[in-house]
């Protein structure tokens, strides 16, 4: 085989009218990682949940997933520097495991932001109106109203230039891990130094029936990192920038909630933890606030957990319209879609689109009846699964890419082999596991699973019979996918 068939993918780069633009550094990277895991909603909604199913080894399987994904991030950032592009997952697997492969990489990835964001409107919508009418005894307006809203100011935050949304969530997460870490001191503090000692650091059992469950949650938690590279052409000193944000973002989120777990341990007691979390899901957050802190600190926890979700919609949204924008650029959507704002230099047709995308969907199954309580669990979880496995699948294009180079280019062993191969594995068990628990991740039933683990593998199928058909009728098409030339 000609080693220039396999070499390092030659980017296709646009012209400047129709790329990219921004001026992001590592700090500012960071925080649209972390808004994406929105760590207050995460502390008060995911991690209880969490505790529930794992008690007190909930801090060690954090640690425990940290790392697995720091030996993935070893690959990405080696894969990173290889493939320059801005496509994210999607040129990372059509450079590994060709284009049709990549397209379907693609289409999983659109669907799974798209579904993982409309979670928030939904949840937004509730929790405001919950707040409004109980807290401030305001009036009592539907949460579809607040759901639209909140898909209004995104949209308008997203249409924007990319550095106006850095450094609104920069400012968004500070404040909200401000409010955890006072959580955590609380929490530590009430129950003194040798209190905290005898929470020790337990270590989840393989025969525990629930630790598959506690460790795919936990790996939601670190979902969004792939921002790093989707927004290549928006940040300085791209190679610098991606490989620091990445690593910080990774070790960050799993201290940063491995900490807060840790604290939920020690406030509520090793043995109580469990049974604490599954008794009170919802409230348990706020109720220890409000018992360690104060009832006005809990009121400040609550609006900015609002804030926090707003967050996490807009940078989901930043994430969706970008890879709408490369699927665009290569003409696999419509070519509208990847037009580039002339001064805010964003993707502000794909943005307006996945805000549309939302709206009406809102509207639809608001007129269908569809409880929101219904709405969020399905969006968010059947979303999850589909970036989930479109991860694994990253890391064995990841692996293929750099086996296949090593004749001609042989680099590190760990960066290019072992490392990969090692998440490969990991992200392989992880991905069992959303497939054996599909009804607990989406709360819904046998039916609903059926139908959206299918949809989910149906898309990567898709993808894969779409890029096919543009290479026997499209060639001219086929030939961009992956925002790559052919040589």
């Amino acid at each position: 085989m000609n080693s220039t068939t396999i070499d390092a993918p030659k980017v296709a780069r646009p012209s400047q009218e129709n790329k990219l633009s921004g001026n992001m550094g590592v700090g500012e990277l960071v925080m649209n990682v972390l808004a994406f895991s929105s760590p207050l909603a995460t502390v008060a909604g995911t991690l209880p949940v969490l505790l529930m199913f794992s008690g007190q080894t909930a801090p060690a399987i954090y640690t425990l997933v940290t790392l697995m994904l720091l030996i993935f991030s070893v690959g990405f950032v080696k894969m990173s520097r290889s493939v320059q592009g801005p496509g994210g997952f999607y040129s990372f697997v059509t450079a590994g495991l060709g284009k049709p492969a990549g397209l379907g990489g693609a289409f999983l990835a659109l669907f799974g932001y798209v579904f993982i964001g409309f979670f928030a409107p939904s949840f937004f919508g509730v929790t405001l109106r919950g707040f409004v009418v109980n807290t401030l005894n305001g009036p009592d307006i539907p949460w579809y109203w607040y759901a639209l809203a909140i898909t209004a100011v995104t949209t308008v935050l997203a249409y924007n230039r990319i550095d106006l949304s850095a450094k609104l969530l920069s400012a968004v997460m500070l404040l909200e891990v401000a409010i955890i870490i006072v959580f955590d001191i609380a929490s530590f503090s009430a129950n003194g130094l040798r209190a905290v000692q005898e929470v020790g650091f337990a270590l989840p059992s393989v025969t525990d029936a629930t630790v598959g469950l506690a460790l795919l949650f936990a790996v939601g938690n670190f979902f969004g990192f792939e921002a790093t590279v989707i927004y290549r052409d928006e940040v300085k000193n791209p190679d610098k920038t991606i490989s620091r944000a990445t690593y910080l973002a990774v070790v960050g989120i799993g201290l940063f909630y491995a900490l807060a777990a840790w604290a939920f341990i020690a406030f509520l007691g090793p043995e109580n933890v469990q049974a604490a979390a599954e008794s009170n899901t919802v409230n348990l957050f706020n109720e220890a606030v409000g018992a360690l802190v104060g009832k006005i600190f809990a009121d400040v926890a609550m609006i900015l957990l609002i804030t926090s979700v707003l967050a996490c919609m807009l940078s989901v949204q930043n994430i969706a319209a970008r890879y709408s924008f490369s699927l665009a650029a290569d003409h696999a959507l419509p070519s509208f879609l990847g037009r580039v704002h002339p001064r805010h230099k964003s993707p502000y047709v794909s943005a307006l689109a996945v805000g549309l995308i939302w709206a009406v969907a809102t509207v639809v199954f608001t007129i269908l009846g569809v409880s929101p309580d219904a709405l969020y669990p399905i969006a968010s979880g059947s979303g999850t699964f589909a970036v989930l496995l479109l991860m694994f699948i990253t890391s064995f294009a990841v692996l293929v890419y750099f086996l296949r180079r090593r004749s001609f280019a042989p680099e590190s062993v760990w960066k290019t082999i072992v490392a990969p191969l090692i998440s490969v594995v990991f992200l392989g068990a992880i991905t069992y596991l959303a497939i054996a628990n599909y009804p607990e991740l989406i709360g819904g039933s046998t039916i609903m699973t059926v139908i959206f683990m299918t949809f989910t593998f149906a898309l990567f199928a898709g993808g894969i019979v779409y890029a096919l058909f543009l290479r026997s009728k499209r060639p001219d098409i086929y030939s961009r996918l992956g925002r790559q030339k052919v040589d």
